[in-house]
C-alpha cells in the first residue's frame, strides 16, 4: 500500500517535504537546527557578541545551517527517488549513489577534490547503512 502510494508521488515533492522536515526545527529537533543552536553561539563569542546581537545571530545561523541540511536532504531524497523509478528497484544502490551526489554536494564549497570525495564516499557509505538495516513496512 504505501509503496503503491509513494510510486504515486512526484520526486520534486517528496525532495520539498524532506527540505522542509529537515530545515525546520519547530515540529522535530532536527540535525541542521541541532547543529545551528550549538554552533551559533560559539561563533557569536568568537566575532564578540553579546546580548541581543548574540540571540540575533544565534537565530540566523539556526535558519541558514538548518536551510542547508534541508538542501542536502532534498538532494539525496531527489536522486534516490529518481534512480529507484529509473531502475525500477528500490535496493542498495540507489542510496549508495544518492549519499554519494549528497556528500559531494556538501563538500563542494571546499573546493578540495580530497574532500569532495572523502565526504561522498562517507555520506554514501551511511546512507547505504541506513538503507540496509531500516525495517520493512511490510513485515510489520
Amino acid at each position: 500500500m504505501e509503496e503503491e502510494l509513494l510510486s504515486a508521488v512526484p520526486c520534486s515533492s517528496l525532495a520539498v517535504e524532506s527540505v522542509l522536515r529537515v530545515s525546520t526545527i519547530f515540529e522535530h529537533a532536527q540535525a541542521g537546527g541541532l547543529y545551528g543552536f550549538c554552533a551559533g553561539p560559539r561563533d557569536a563569542r568568537r566575532i564578540g557578541l553579546s546580548g541581543l546581537s548574540q540571540a540575533s545571530y544565534v537565530a540566523k545561523s539556526v535558519g541558514r545551517i538548518g536551510f542547508q541540511c534541508g538542501i542536502v536532504s532534498g538532494i539525496f531524497t531527489m536522486t534516490h527517488c529518481g534512480l529507484q523509478r529509473y531502475r525500477g528497484k528500490n535496493d542498495w544502490v540507489n542510496a549508495l549513489v544518492g549519499g554519494a551526489v549528497a556528500g559531494a554536494a556538501v563538500a563542494i564549497g571546499t573546493r578540495n577534490w580530497t574532500h569532495v570525495v572523502g565526504t561522498a564516499g562517507l555520506v554514501s557509505a551511511f546512507s547505504v547503512l541506513a538503507n540496509c538495516t531500516r525495517t520493512d513496512l511490510k513485515q510489520l
